[in-house]
Parts: structure tokens; sequence; C-alpha cells
């Protein structure tokens, strides 16, 4: 059985960073897309990022996320990254990592999703 551990999270001052770390035990995802959600609180989880399988593409909810988080993957470790830069008070929110049933992006969609972590907090004060 696929376990996904998070990792990375805490509370960061805005404009600060923080890398998660997403790392899959019990398998090997190199054929397998992952991605990146976020839940807040009293809102549904929604879509921040993704990868390929072969690490090659990226995609991303918006631009403006694009421009601020950065989504990897080092598949000899079976870990997948999220670099976010420039954290807003809005970024706030129960980051988790997920394994789609495809290989390629966008994967932006819940439902694709086959494996999750348990989520790591990610809270920016102001």
């Amino acid at each position: 059985q696929v376990q996904l551990r998070e990792s990375g999270g805490g509370l960061v001052q805005a404009g600060g960073s923080l890398r998660l770390s997403c790392v899959a035990s019990g398998g090997s995802l190199t054929n397998n897309a992952m991605g990146w959600f976020r839940q807040a609180p009293g809102k549904e989880r929604e879509f921040v990022a993704s990868v390929s399988a072969n690490g090659v593409s990226q995609f991303y909810a918006e631009e403006s996320l694009k421009g601020r988080f950065t989504v990897s993957r080092d598949n000899a470790k079976n870990t997948m990254y999220l670099q976010m830069n420039r954290l807003k008070p809005e970024d706030t929110a129960v980051y988790y990592c997920g394994t789609s049933a495809g290989q390629t992006v966008p994967a932006s969609s819940a439902s694709e999703y086959i494996y999750w972590g348990q989520g790591t907090q990610v809270t920016v004060s102001s």
C-alpha cells in the first residue's frame, strides 16, 4: 500500500518562504503525476500545482501562484516538493500531496487522485 507523508509546514511571516516535501513509501510512483492541494478553514480543498510523472511538466492553479510557488520532484527519492516564496496570509491552509492515476498534467481535479497524504499545516502571519 502506497503511503504519502508531507513535511515542511509551519508558521512563517508574510513574505517568507517554506519548502514542503512529500515522500512516497510502499511503492514507486515514477509512472504517476503528483500534485499539491490545500484546504483553508471553512473552504473546500483546492488545487495548487502538479508535476508530470517524468518531472518535465508543471501546472499551476493560477498565474499568481506560478510566480511564487514551484513544484518539482525527485523520482530517485520518491519525493515531490513545493517551494513557496513570498507567502501571503491567504496561503494559510493545510497542504496535501496526492498521486494522480495518470502520468500527465494538469491533473488538477481531486477526483483524479488515488493516494493522499495526511496534510501539513502552513500558517502565514501578517
